[in-house]
């Protein structure tokens, strides 16, 4: 299976990119791509429609890239650190630019979640779930499940309990 992780984490070597490579480890068996949305330029959706008017996206940057590597995807795995109730801006520019006919060339059939942030509060993931939940149920696909981590703030703090729980993630795919 090919897996596709979108790591939305502007900040190398954080908990985001840990629990990734923890998923990886644990997704070994599967050809496994991680793209780092924040190296690449991707802009914010205009609203424009040119997608659905049977033209490509109008604007030229990095997001074909995404597109490609979507269309040979089995499954897709998001990961963000959480800022203010919500992914990144960055992986938010990407994920909003999935909403144009060439998902209907995708080969995506499952999806995950890994969320990572400093709060500690139950609710912490409510919104990002409730919007994970509703792709879900659009793009008719089946949920590999989600790894929500609270209270990692500074880089490292993520616990060794969570990699596992990352890793075993990856060895369910």
């Amino acid at each position: 299976m090919k897996i596709l992780v979108l790591n939305g984490s502007p900040r190398r070597g954080g908990n985001t990119d840990s629990l990734v490579k923890s998923f990886a480890e644990g997704a070994e068996n599967h050809e496994v791509e991680i793209i780092n949305v924040c190296d690449l330029n991707i802009n914010p959706c205009k609203g424009c429609n040119a997608c659905f008017g049977g033209i490509t996206c109008a604007q030229k940057d990095d997001m074909t890239l995404v597109y490609e590597k979507l269309k040979s995807a089995d499954a897709l795995i998001v990961a963000s650190p959480v800022y203010f109730y919500g992914i990144s801006a960055q992986l938010k520019a990407a994920v909003d630019r999935c909403h144009t006919p060439a998902r209907n060339e995708f080969k995506i059939k499952k999806l995950g979640l890994i969320l990572v942030g400093a709060a500690t509060l139950p609710e912490l993931f409510d919104s990002i779930l409730t919007q994970y939940k509703l792709i879900l149920n659009f793009f008719k696909l089946r949920d590999m499940g989600t790894v929500q981590v609270r209270g990692a703030k500074d880089k490292g703090t993520v616990s060794n309990e969570d990699l596992d729980k990352a890793r075993a993630l990856g060895g369910s795919v």
